[in-house]
């Protein structure tokens, strides 16, 4: 089997537009039916807030690939200056079942969940008029989500950013420069912030990538914002109660361990009836009718079957590249 390191996927590189391309046809096989995703388990001992969690998935279409996604999350590592995150990828021929690459970084995971809302965020601007397509954002939390979700929009949208904020509660230290690729140009309209609360109402793209498990987002963000839900436990309810426009990667998954929507179907009687999915933006554009002061709240429980279609996306162009290490 092929095995691929963080550092060969660093090596073969985050080609974004790729990447949400990959997400795009996953979407569409998922929403005729061609896939196959059991409902991930949650492995706790000990500490509750530490889980390790299964993922396993086969996506078709034109991607064909099945496979498994074991990830950790131990948010206590932070303190002790270990990554939360530990994941390995396997991924196995889906016409023999044979394994045919292992994949030894949670950076697979980092990458899926930024390409879903590179997803996301693309068909929110596409459907808002075009004087309103200056992008405001701020990212709370400056962990590997928040620095990879940073990298995405800077890599993408950076022609539509007017500003970037970042916050993370154990400080932002800024040495060098954001992007590793050379000047950043993005660093003359970048501040960094000791509190969200200071940009949040300036904004209209909230991306949320902490660790935490208290919420602490207590007041509705300004009309016409797009919430990137990626941490799952941020909001209160008095600050997401009244959004009408909530978009989900699937019910079932999403309605469980506490999270911000599992909160709404709790204290609201929100109904799967009453969201959308990533099928519906992504197939039917159910975005395009929506006025531009009307908020967005997407929740992303990670789709195992979204891993897998990243993970063979990696697999392909290692093979392509010579990047990675056969293992007999």
């Amino acid at each position: 089997m092929l095995h691929l390191s963080e550092k060969d996927l660093r090596a073969i590189g985050f080609r974004w537009p790729e990447l949400a391309g990959v997400i795009g046809k996953a979407i569409a096989s998922i929403d005729k039916g061609d896939y196959a995703q059991p409902l991930k388990p949650y492995l706790r001992y000990g500490n509750s807030a530490n889980r390790i969690i299964a993922m396993p998935a086969y996506i078709g279409g034109g991607i064909h690939a099945a496979g498994i996604k074991w990830i950790a999350s131990f948010p206590g590592n932070l303190s002790a200056g270990l990554p939360r995150a530990h994941s390995v990828t396997i991924l196995n021929d889906a016409d023999t079942g044979k394994p045919s690459a292992i994949l030894n970084t949670a950076t697979v995971s980092a990458v899926r969940t930024a390409a879903v809302s590179c997803f996301m965020l693309e068909r929110w601007l596409a459907s808002r008029s075009p004087v309103n397509r200056k992008l405001r954002i701020g990212i709370i939390g400056w962990g590997p989500i928040g620095q990879i979700h940073y990298e995405m929009c800077r890599t993408l949208f950076g022609d539509s950013i007017d500003h970037i904020y970042l916050t993370d509660i154990r400080g932002i230290e800024i040495t060098g420069e954001l992007s590793p690729n050379g000047r950043d140009e993005l660093l003359d309209r970048v501040t960094i912030a000791d509190s969200w609360q200071s940009w949040y109402p300036h904004c209209n793209v909230v991306i949320t990538c902490t660790a935490g498990s208290a919420r602490y987002v207590n007041v509705p963000p300004t009309p016409g914002t797009l919430l990137l839900d990626v941490s799952l436990r941020d909001y209160q309810l008095e600050a997401i109660q009244a959004i009408r426009s909530i978009v989900v990667d699937d019910w079932t998954e999403i309605c469980r361990e506490d999270t911000d929507i599992e909160l709404l179907h709790r204290e609201t009687g929100l109904q799967a009836s009453d969201v959308m999915t990533l099928g519906d933006v992504g197939c039917r554009n159910a975005l395009s009718g929506l006025a531009d002061e009307e908020t967005v709240l997407f929740c992303p429980m990670g789709m195992a079957a979204f891993d897998v279609a990243i993970a063979h996306w990696f697999v392909q162009q290692g093979n392509s590249l010579g990047i990675g290490t056969w293992l007999d």
